[in-house]
């Protein structure tokens, strides 16, 4: 009988540390996530440093690595453990060698030991926070900066007289009566200029007697993937009218050469003329523009 008992408790000791062995605290290789389906229970995949982090109420939930109870971020109030120091990362217990861990000084938790990079673009980052390429981890954007366009800005800001600035909300009728605003984001090509070109009659492309004049408004974006080599295969940009009502933006954009033009490395800044007919009598145009899941951008054209 003793046998037995003895038998059984050594069989169950056995399925106890298969489990253990099996489940992925304490014997992961890496932190890193993609979703919260990667993490083990009491933790979510951080959305930007995605890192498995153990979720809490206050400290007295967390870990010696991570002692901090505080929320995600400014506009995410999930609360989570947050670290310190390098030093009290690398003894970290989910991971079976926590010595690559370091203390993220933007997120506040502990990142390494893997191979997948916190992002490989802006857009993988949180507000204000730009990605390094090189090293595939998000750093606070800096704030002042040269050039024009996004420069070395946070995507979604431009630079404008040497500081990073946000891109003006939108505020005319065009977009008050816009019904489609989900079709705007932050990921898509982000629209932040437009100037008013010229203004005169123009028969040839405004055919309407009534309509007869031709505004061109050049307006400017970047994006974080390429833009297309042409016009023709430009898609996702639209003109909105003051009624709301929008139409396909390239349309408005001549195929002669000169009127759209797309420079960078990665073919990332378009600038381009947009047409507009108007009564001759006319010396103002309000207009809106987007791409699809980029920002709205009024202008106010005056000639």
């Amino acid at each position: 009988m003793q046998l037995r008992k003895m038998t059984l408790m050594l069989a169950t000791l056995g399925a106890m540390s298969m489990v253990l062995t099996g489940c992925p605290d304490g014997g992961r290789e890496s932190l890193d996530c993609t979703a919260d389906t990667d993490c083990i229970a009491d933790e979510i995949c951080h959305p930007t440093a995605k890192v498995c982090v153990q979720t809490c109420t206050s400290g007295a939930d967390c870990p010696e690595s991570s002692k901090t109870c505080d929320v995600v971020s400014s506009t995410n109030s999930t609360k989570v453990c947050q670290c310190s120091t390098d030093a009290l990362c690398q003894r970290d217990e989910r991971i079976s060698d926590a010595s690559g861990l370091k203390c993220s000084t933007v997120y506040k938790v502990c990142t390494g030991g893997g191979t997948t990079p916190a992002c490989t673009k802006d857009t993988d980052c949180g507000s204000g926070q730009v990605c390094n390429t090189t090293t595939g981890t998000c750093s606070a954007a800096p704030t002042t900066c040269s050039g024009e366009g996004k420069a070395t800005c946070a995507y979604g800001q431009f630079c404008s007289s040497n500081t990073c600035a946000a891109v003006p909300a939108p505020t005319c009728e065009n977009y008050q009566n816009f019904t489609a605003k989900n079709e705007l984001g932050t990921t898509g090509p982000i629209i932040f200029k437009a100037v008013t070109t010229s203004a005169a009659v123009d028969t040839n492309w405004c055919t309407s007697a009534s309509t007869p004049k031709r505004v061109k408004v050049t307006v400017s974006a970047y994006a974080s993937t390429p833009f297309p080599q042409t016009k023709d295969e430009l898609n996702g940009l639209f003109y909105v009218r003051v009624a709301g009502t929008k139409v396909d933006g390239s349309d408005t954009i001549s195929s002669s050469a000169g009127n759209y033009t797309v420079t960078g490395t990665n073919r990332e800044r378009a600038d381009f003329i947009m047409n507009f007919c108007v009564a001759e009598a006319s010396n103002t145009l309000s207009l809106g523009v987007y791409f699809t899941g980029g920002n709205f951008f009024c202008y106010q054209a005056n000639y």
